[in-house]
């Protein structure tokens, strides 16, 4: 295992720190749920706590780079340096109704080479604050759980692939296509998935637990730290079109190498 950076180091610490009262707010959710509107309120709070803490910790440490943050929007940094992209609370449905499966995501975004506008994530980390589980990627350096490296999976038949995947909710994406694209690809595939944080659905599918994903309407701190991690698992992520940058499209396709054209062509085909 190659040694992670600093900027790793960094990360994790800041999301370790946000990650400790996220599980704390969340062991105080079941307690909530006899109100209606309690449990709501008590999550957005949460969720805007862990972004003081993540924003204060990550300031701490880089004072001049930038921040796209969920909840506080886009504060700019000094000129030439990169920013962070974080996401405090990915899967805040599960958490308000309970559900252990959500996470922090940061990432690092590099100015373009040509000093106009916005290049590559080369930094990324995921963590999962109820399992204490840290997924990390760096570009050129591979894809991590912990010390474990990830790669995808090799399964080469949509007979045999899980597929994850986002439904659109109220006030969310567009159902009607959404339907689509499931009516082609769910006879094909050995299984479709909706777990509820975009985050760790990439995550997962850089370990090879998943063989796919798509989803639309994502923003970017929902997928800049995946993105990079299923690229450094040696997967393919596209958006819905084929072309490589997703991230500005808010839709994604990833898979490995062999499934990849297959599920493009579906999705092609079902979006005519």
């Amino acid at each position: 295992m190659p040694a992670h950076s600093a900027l790793i180091t960094v990360m994790e610490r800041a999301a370790r720190k946000a990650g400790a009262r996220l599980r704390r707010d969340f062991g105080e959710v079941e307690h909530l749920q006899v109100s209606k509107k309690g449990p709501a309120d008590f999550v957005f709070k949460a969720d805007m706590r862990s972004e003081r803490i993540l924003y204060d910790e990550l300031l701490k440490v880089r004072p001049g780079w930038g921040f796209v943050l969920e909840e506080g929007g886009m504060i700019e940094g000094e000129e030439g340096k990169p920013r962070w992209i974080v996401d405090p609370l990915d899967g805040t449905t599960n958490f308000l109704h309970g559900m252990p499966h959500f996470a922090i995501s940061i990432a690092v975004q590099e100015r373009a080479l040509d000093g106009i506008g916005w290049g590559k994530i080369t930094s990324g980390l995921i963590y999962e604050p109820v399992s204490d589980q840290t997924w990390w990627a760096e570009m050129d350096k591979g894809a991590w759980l912990g010390e474990k490296r990830l790669r995808v999976s090799a399964r080469r038949d949509l007979s045999e692939a899980i597929i994850a995947t986002g439904i659109p909710f109220h006030g969310h994406g567009d159902l009607a296509e959404w339907s689509r694209i499931f009516g082609a690809l769910a006879p094909k595939v050995a299984g479709v998935r909706r777990f509820g944080a975009a985050s760790l659905d990439l995550a997962w599918l850089a370990a090879g637990r998943y063989d796919g994903f798509f989803e639309a309407d994502l923003q970017v701190w929902d997928v800049a730290a995946g993105i990079l991690m299923v690229r450094e698992a040696g997967g393919f992520v596209t958006d819905y079109t084929g072309g490589n940058e997703p991230i500005g499209q808010r839709e994604i396709l990833a898979s490995n190498d062999a499934l990849h054209s297959k599920l493009h062509k579906i999705l092609a085909k079902s979006l005519l």
